[in-house]
């Protein structure tokens, strides 16, 4: 694991909405210093990173940056079982690119 990440689930939860502006600042800056993707394991500690509210917005970003190594895992293992009744294009309605018959 990363250390800015390390740092981040180090500090624990999110504050919630009374913090002290110093305190959410300083989570911001903690948070902006990692960069994405991040890995599965990085991914599963922020995910215990969470407060009871969204800490003015800053709980928004902390998903989006898990958000980025899932959206990144998809492209490199793509699902090998698509939805029944759709191609891995993800058409409805068709399998192996050819309409399906009723």
């Amino acid at each position: 694991m990363r250390p800015e990440v390390q740092t981040f689930v180090a500090v624990g939860t999110l504050p919630d909405w009374d913090a002290e502006e110093k305190e959410i600042y300083r989570r911001v800056k903690q948070l902006e210093a990692i960069t994405a993707p991040v890995t599965r394991n990085e991914a599963q500690a922020l995910a215990a990173c969470f407060g009871p509210d969204d800490c003015y917005g800053v709980a928004w970003s902390l998903l989006h940056l898990i958000e980025a190594q899932v959206q990144c895992q998809r492209a490199h293992h793509p699902d090998p079982m698509p939805m029944a009744g759709t191609t891995r294009s993800g058409t409805a309605g068709e399998t192996r690119g050819s309409p399906m018959r009723t």
